[in-house]
């Protein structure tokens, strides 16, 4: 099976809706509501369209997403931009079949391919140190609210970008 992997153009947004939809679906640790935070984020400032990326199937079907946007993290000295990783998105079908891991791949080189230093993810512990991920703990960076050291992730997209950047990661309104 082949696929592309392009940025998202307008008229994909309900598509896109639906796989984001469809792939949170039956998921254990999942609101059910991804799809409306896909469209929340569209919408504000922390949108960035160039990391909003499809892939696409051979007959032209958008079977996979990935979004990175704006997030700050915070301190009483400064505020230091980045990005999140959220949400990644696979219709069923489709899954363990690697379009995920190289939708990842791909948004990470096209977010530092624009100039940005670092991205910051929320996902399972194992999954996510392959793409070079690590406990955003390690930085001192913190997530705004509770959830366990290993799952609170961050990467470095230029080398010892985070090394002086420590703080509580401030996400959209889109996240609230």
């Amino acid at each position: 099976m082949d696929w592309k992997i392009r940025i998202e153009r307008m008229e994909d947004y309900k598509n896109t809706e639906e796989v984001v939809r469809s792939a949170f679906e039956s998921e254990e640790f999942s609101d059910k509501k991804e799809h409306i935070l896909v469209n929340r984020i569209r919408k504000s400032e922390a949108f960035v369209p160039e990391l909003s990326l499809v892939a696409e199937s051979e007959n032209h079907n958008i079977i996979g997403h990935v979004l990175l946007s704006k997030v700050k993290i915070v301190n009483e000295k400064q505020v230091v931009e980045s990005l999140a990783l959220a949400p990644v998105s696979v219709v069923p079908e489709y899954q363990n079949k690697g379009i995920g891991s190289q939708l990842i791949k791909t948004a990470l080189s096209s977010a530092k391919n624009l100039g940005y230093q670092s991205v910051i993810v929320l996902g399972h512990q194992d999954y996510y140190p392959k793409f070079g991920f690590k406990k955003a703990s390690l930085w001192d960076i913190i997530a705004p609210f509770n959830v366990p050291d290993e799952v609170f992730m961050a990467l470095e997209l230029t080398e010892n970008s985070l090394a002086h950047v420590q703080g509580v990661v401030h996400y959209s309104e889109a996240f609230s």
